[in-house]
């Protein structure tokens, strides 16, 4: 394998040359108001560590809210710091004892309910196409979501795996999908509101 050597001035960025992504004209293509109509609820997440990497992504892309259920840490936690980098300051959350009541109040609120886990029902996340706002369950790292919780979801959807592991960190699960929804929210959002959006990518001819 050959060796690739980095000098220090190709390996480190200029602070003063980083600028935001919220102050390119690119991200005038995300500015909806309300933020991406989507909710994470997190229930038996046993690592703190997971639970600030949500509130880091939650906070990223934009997200409504998480619901953190039962054993799930709250704020304030050292170790929900130690990966949130402040964003449990930034996101909204709740923490509800029980998610099943949680999803029931959100179905008749108009949410899609979407269960991330590997499933005969599921469909593949690329194929999904969510009827927004969405709620996404998450479930714990070992037993995964509850069948009594599982049970109530409208949609199954599952991460391609093309390796020999058949799951991924709930974590990144959690930035994979989330990511994906942001992606298929952007989309909609374009086609559907007025003339294309300064700096926004623009498709066909």
């Amino acid at each position: 394998m050959r060796q690739v050597i980095f000098s220090r001035s190709s390996a480190m960025t200029d602070p003063t040359e980083r600028l935001p992504y919220r102050a390119t004209r690119a991200a005038a293509a995300y500015e909806w108001g309300a933020g991406l109509p989507v909710v994470a609820l997190l229930d038996h997440i046993r690592s703190l560590y997971n639970v600030g990497a949500f509130f880091r992504t939650a906070d990223a892309a934009g997200l409504r809210g998480l619901y953190l259920c039962g054993i799930t840490g709250r704020p304030p936690k050292p170790g929900i710091s130690k990966t949130a980098l402040g964003a449990e300051n930034t996101v909204r959350w709740e923490h509800e004892p029980d998610a099943c009541g949680v999803v029931d109040r959100l179905r008749a609120d108009g949410h899609e309910i979407a269960a991330v886990e590997t499933s005969v029902k599921s469909v593949d996340l690329f194929d999904w196409e969510p009827a927004f706002p969405v709620c996404l369950i998450f479930g714990n790292e070992v037993a995964g979501i509850r069948p009594e919780l599982s049970a109530r979801a409208d949609t199954y959807v599952r991460i391609p795996m093309l390796g020999v592991k058949h799951s991924l960190n709930v974590a990144t699960a959690g930035g994979v999908v989330i990511y994906e929804l942001l992606r298929k929210y952007r989309r909609l959002a374009l086609g559907t509101h007025g003339p294309p959006i300064p700096g926004a990518i623009e498709s066909g001819p």
